[in-house]
């Protein structure tokens, strides 16, 4: 990892609020700073001096007069996002200031490759600042960084870890934490510091958002649906992980071949399938689809019944599309308050995205922190 240079504290908090701002003038610097503009222009002409920052051309004020604007320089360097999902590997690299500098999509069996792919086509003069890779576990906080709590994430990640560059902080996160993100960012949650994003598809999960940031939880388990109890009833004793069972996508295509009649057609292999039978008014796949609906519906309520969150996002291969939200609006409006529910609008981008912008924050912090702070 890139050295860099010792600055003053001054220096650190320009450098962060830069980062954020993307480009800014020194007055707009010292407002978002809240420093005074001769402290400022030292901290920038320090930066200048570290490459941390560079002068990137003149705004006009509305007297006339110009200020010089500035962006982050070449030594901020780059951050790098790892989605590690049940079927793809998605992966984008990113300035410290959030700006997209490489893209790669490949299978989860290719994920290294695709990890060398992205890395490849960053900037050669940007040192790599910091590494999130979202995982489908619970993660838990270990001293700097993070680690998978169980053991199902641990084949996947070693097999990408050996493609990862040698000394860059490398942080582990839930993946659905990662898409709550990015619908409180980019997505249908904008605006709003309160929600729960609820991801339906070959598993369930919840990423819990309060008071604008993600709630992890003691043991960076919190919104582990799967292990509520189900089923749960006289006579039956639950099993762990049994409703992730129930509501995934294997359980949901099973009733649907259970369903199926000899006039119905092919029946469908995969979810998108179905969806769009039931699209396109197949009464079989519409009549699956809707039982779905209410299935998801009895879980949001539990879900607002626990946190009254005022906002549940759907997400998910299942659970984004819209054919659910009247079901789903239908069984919560009988069984709990008033909660608005909407479908997703980040898609399949969703972790990826989130998981750069925690990247973006840990890249900042680690400049702000190797430089440390001089007199």
């Amino acid at each position: 990892m890139a050295r860099t240079p010792r600055l003053t504290e001054s220096a650190s908090a320009v450098f962060t609020v830069l980062a954020e701002a993307g480009s800014a003038t020194r007055p707009q610097l010292a407002s978002l700073a809240g420093l005074s503009k001769p402290t400022v222009s030292s901290a920038v002409a320090e930066l200048e001096s570290a490459r941390l920052a560079a002068h990137s051309g003149t705004a006009s004020s509305g007297t006339g007069r110009s200020a010089a604007v500035y962006r982050l320089g070449p030594a901020a360097g780059a951050v790098l996002a790892v989605d590690l999902g049940p079927a793809l590997t998605r992966v984008r690299g990113c300035a410290l200031d959030g700006a997209p500098l490489a893209e790669a999509t490949g299978s989860r069996a290719a994920a290294a490759d695709v990890v060398r792919e992205a890395l490849d086509a960053l900037p050669a003069d940007a040192p790599l600042r910091a590494i999130v890779v979202a995982v489908g576990d619970v993660t838990a906080r270990e001293g700097a960084g993070m680690r998978p709590a169980t053991a199902k994430a641990g084949p996947v990640f070693d097999a990408v870890a050996v493609a990862l560059p040698p000394g860059v902080p490398v942080h582990l996160e839930n993946n659905v934490n990662c898409a709550a993100l990015a619908e409180l960012h980019e997505g249908a949650a904008r605006g709003r510091d309160t929600f729960g994003y609820l991801r339906i598809g070959v598993g369930i999960g919840l990423g819990i958002v309060v008071g604008g940031r993600v709630l992890r939880g003691a043991n960076g388990a919190a919104g582990e649906l799967a292990r509520l109890p189900y089923p749960w009833d006289d006579g039956s004793e639950p099993r762990r992980e049994a409703l992730e069972e129930y509501i995934g996508a294997r359980s949901l295509l099973r009733r649907a071949a259970e369903a199926w009649g000899d006039g119905d057609g092919p029946c469908p292999r995969t979810t998108e399938r179905l969806l769009a039978l039931a699209g396109a008014g197949r009464p079989t796949a519409r009549a699956v689809i809707d039982r779905h609906a209410a299935d998801v519906g009895r879980l949001t309520a539990a879900v607002t019944a626990v946190l009254d969150p005022g906002l549940i996002v759907l997400g998910g291969s299942t659970g984004a599309d819209p054919q659910l939200l009247p079901g789903v609006r239908a069984e919560l409006e009988r069984l709990s308050w008033p909660t608005e529910v909407v479908s997703s609008t980040v898609g399949d981008l969703g972790t990826v995205v989130g998981a750069a912008r925690l990247a973006v924050a840990w890249g900042v912090q680690t400049v702000t922190d190797a430089a440390g702070t001089k007199d």
